[in-house]
């Protein structure tokens, strides 16, 4: 049986195999998963493990519910955004670390829990909050953002063609009454949403608003920036991302160590980068994962070695 075949809905990890070969795992190492989700690239990193250890974080109520499953003196969960991830660690005597695996998708279950809002398949809230106690909601932005902050995430986040029309739709949606549910504002921008492409649209949509509410292109950069001080030489960096966006700051963290601009070089001419990336084009999904899972077939895997 595959590596993915058995694993429930809420626990099925992309790329598992990938992943696990990329972190190069020992069984006396130290090792964190930034992204606990459903646990399931934990639980199989627990396995792994004899004297060693895996520090999971994650900052969602029912991930850390789903954690308590793993609980045994080798695992630690730490209920907090991955943007504070060199301070806790160090806050508990844990650096350096020997790899660190980062899964930035939304969980399975966080897409199929309707009440949680991430989802077009349900009506629900219009919520996208990872942390649910964030103070920033999707109804937030769609009602109280100006129309050209609008414009912008849709078009930088969400990568929707019509974007200033979009803004503008919403905005005119808005005037009469707030937007509190996923139906009303499927109804609102039904306009402006391209026939035959609905799907493609409103994911587009719904991905933009989930990552302004979440920040998480800010907290991914202040993620990885700590991932130099938090590795030992050595140690495996493993990043699974689901969109362009995500990817290009991962590529050009492990090529540059920095996410714009050209590499620094010190005084002799010598490239100053904390990683060497172990694999040039990010690795794919295989088509059986792939039909067996949805969600892993835009799933980019990068894998670089800490010098």
């Amino acid at each position: 049986m595959s590596d993915y075949a058995n694993d429930s809905a809420y626990h099925r990890p992309v790329m598992l195999a990938q992943c696990l070969a990329g972190l190069d795992l020992r069984p006396d190492g130290r090792y964190v998963d930034v992204t606990f989700g459903g646990g399931g690239h934990s639980a199989r990193i627990l396995e792994k493990l004899s004297t060693g250890h895996l520090y999971s974080f994650d900052q969602d109520s029912d991930a850390e519910a789903e954690a308590q499953k793993l609980a045994r003196p080798q695992f630690t969960f730490v209920k907090s955004n991955f943007r504070h991830l060199y301070a806790e660690l160090e806050g508990i005597g844990a650096l350096p670390v020997d790899g660190l695996l980062a899964d930035l998708g939304v969980s399975s279950h966080q897409f199929d829990t309707p009440e949680r809002g991430f989802s077009t398949r349900f009506d629900g809230p219009l919520d996208m909050r990872m942390d649910p106690d964030g103070p920033l909601t999707a109804a937030d932005i769609l009602n109280d953002y100006k129309e050209a902050d609008l414009h912008r995430i849709f078009g930088m986040y969400g990568e929707v063609t019509n974007a200033r029309t979009l803004a503008q739709t919403v905005g005119a949606a808005r005037r009469g009454r707030r937007l509190e549910t996923i139906a009303e504002l499927k109804q609102a921008i039904l306009p402006c949403t391209p026939r035959g492409k609905e799907n493609k649209y409103l994911a587009q949509v719904f991905q933009a608003l989930r990552i302004e509410v979440n920040q998480e292109m800010q907290a991914l950069q202040e993620m990885l920036l700590q991932t130099a001080d938090v590795l030992r030489p050595g140690g495996r960096l493993v990043v699974l991302s689901y969109h362009s966006l995500e990817d290009r700051l991962v590529k050009n963290f492990i090529a540059k160590g920095k996410f714009f601009g050209e590499v620094e070089k010190d005084f002799f001419g010598n490239e100053s980068k904390p990683f060497e990336a172990l694999n040039r084009k990010p690795e794919e999904a295989d088509p059986d994962e792939v039909a067996l899972n949805s969600r892993a077939r835009s799933a980019k895997l990068r894998v670089a070695v800490k010098l």
